[in-house]
């Protein structure tokens, strides 16, 4: 069973996430906003895709309050880290959005919020995950 790591700060985004996730995609699902452990659950091959919220309010990294694409940028320049995929998911959904977060982030793909099509969704997540 592939495992989704979600990192979001919105609780209610997490359950929505979490249940779409098990119930559609047949995922197992970890959360965490902690930085540390996003990084250690990936380098632990715990995590087979990310879904990182690009405006995390409450994730720190050596002191330094950190967003969603700062920590897409530091997952992707680790050897360890950067092959896992990571889907950005955001409200920030203003025309050129899309194409600015992914230029910056060098995330693989991007979602925007409310997430209202479940089936594309999960499609969207099985088509960057490694197949057996």
């Amino acid at each position: 069973m592939k495992t989704v790591l979600i990192v979001e700060d919105d609780l209610v985004n997490v359950r929505v996430f979490s249940k779409i996730l098990t119930k559609r995609g047949g995922f197992a699902v970890k959360h965490t906003e902690n930085v540390e452990e996003v990084i250690q659950i990936v380098i632990d091959g715990e995590a087979d895709l990310i879904l990182m919220d690009v405006s995390l309010t409450k994730s720190v990294y050596q002191g330094k309050a950190v967003d969603g694409i700062k920590i897409t940028q530091l997952l992707k320049s680790n050897p360890q880290t950067a092959n896992v995929p990571i889907i950005l998911v955001t409200a920030f959904a203003m025309a050129g959005d899309r194409e600015t977060f992914l230029g910056q982030s060098g995330a693989d793909g991007y979602i925007s919020k409310p997430v209202v099509d479940h089936q594309d969704f999960v499609a969207q997540i099985k088509a960057l995950l490694p197949q057996e």
